[in-house]
């Protein structure tokens, strides 16, 4: 009897949050969050301040390797931690190259600890990329910013012939995001969320409809747009099918004429950020995984094997070949329980 299965190129992660992979189980923040805002100051940014590099690494290290287990060889990723900043984009490279997956990395500057903080944010990204890191530019949202320094990243990201990767209209607190960035934004930069964008924007927009849901911000209707659209998990993991459906049947509640093909195309956009990843193979648990038809309508489908370009074996039968899934796991508990006793 033919297997039932099916081999597909590796998948691509628009914009991720490998730092986030250590927050699963913290605690309770001090206050109940009511909105987006108070969401970040509760939750994402008392997170990041506690980070250091070593968590940072076995966080990114547990990412890479849970994104490599969904058939995600290649991830666009955002960090921020303020207390270690030099260094960090470093230390995301090295941990998911030791995975043996591809990623795409940028520092989120934000003036929310001074103009010293924005400075060495954009010090940390001219520093990486000109000694060779692929990666563009980050800035965590132009709400959290003044105009000097987002006029500083646009022309960082110019100078290092890359482009800027920026939260956008995330919420109502940066709904001027639009005005504020028109005159800056280019068509390589990646501007994500859009959900309150009240005006056409130069660039790809990463569409995150999971987390977008989760912080009840509302819908981005990234088809309002004639941008290009790219899918990300905003550091809800890497499991790019599953975030294809969900996505799917948010397009459908909002467009009930709409087809699966129009967000496939999404998670197909990925490819021209890793041209590379379409000669990764996937061997899949489901024998039409190449369908966004079928992938649409059936959730489980789980990535067996994973085979790169140059022909190593980087997953095999669901667990990875160059680190131990259960060592990695365990520093990754570790280093949590260090970072809850630091919130």
């Amino acid at each position: 009897m033919k297997p039932m299965t099916d081999t597909t190129p590796g998948l691509v992660c628009g914009h991720h949050h490998l730092y986030s992979a250590l927050a699963r189980g913290m605690p309770a923040p001090p206050q109940q969050p009511s909105d987006f805002r108070s969401i970040l100051e509760q939750v994402w940014w008392r997170l990041d301040t506690a980070l250091d590099l070593e968590m940072l690494r076995w966080s990114a290290m547990l990412g890479a390797v849970e994104a490599l287990q969904c058939g995600t060889t290649a991830i666009i990723d955002h960090h921020e931690s303020p207390n270690a900043i030099e260094g960090s984009l470093d230390v995301i490279a090295a941990a998911c190259a030791e995975v043996g997956v591809r990623v795409n990395c940028a520092y989120g500057v934000t003036g929310r600890h001074g103009a010293d903080g924005a400075r060495r944010g954009l010090e940390e990204n001219e520093r990486f990329l000109a000694a060779g890191g692929r990666g563009m530019v980050g800035v965590h949202a132009a709400f959290t910013c003044d105009d000097a320094t987002l006029e500083a990243a646009a022309d960082l990201a110019r100078r290092s012939g890359t482009g800027v990767h920026i939260h956008v209209a995330e919420g109502v607190d940066d709904v001027a995001a639009g005005a504020r960035l028109e005159r800056l934004a280019a068509d390589d930069w990646v501007i994500v969320h859009c959900v309150h964008l009240d005006r056409p924007l130069l660039g790809t927009i990463a569409h995150n409809p999971r987390s977008n849901m989760n912080n009840a911000v509302g819908y981005a209707a990234p088809t309002q747009w004639t941008n290009r659209v790219v899918l990300g998990t905003d550091g809800i993991g890497a499991d790019m099918l599953e975030e294809m459906r969900l996505a799917y049947v948010a397009l459908r509640a909002h467009d009930v004429t709409a087809s699966p093909d129009t967000v496939w195309a999404w998670l197909e956009e990925g490819y021209r950020f890793f041209p590379e990843a379409r000669d990764d193979r996937v061997t899949w648990s489901y024998d039409h995984a190449d369908s966004a038809w079928h992938v649409a309508f059936t959730p489980g489908i789980r990535a067996l094997d994973v085979v790169s370009g140059d022909g190593e074996v980087l997953l095999r039968d669901g667990r990875p070949t160059r680190v131990d899934l259960d060592e990695v796991r365990a520093k990754a508990a570790e280093q949590a329980a260090r970072l809850f006793t630091h919130l």
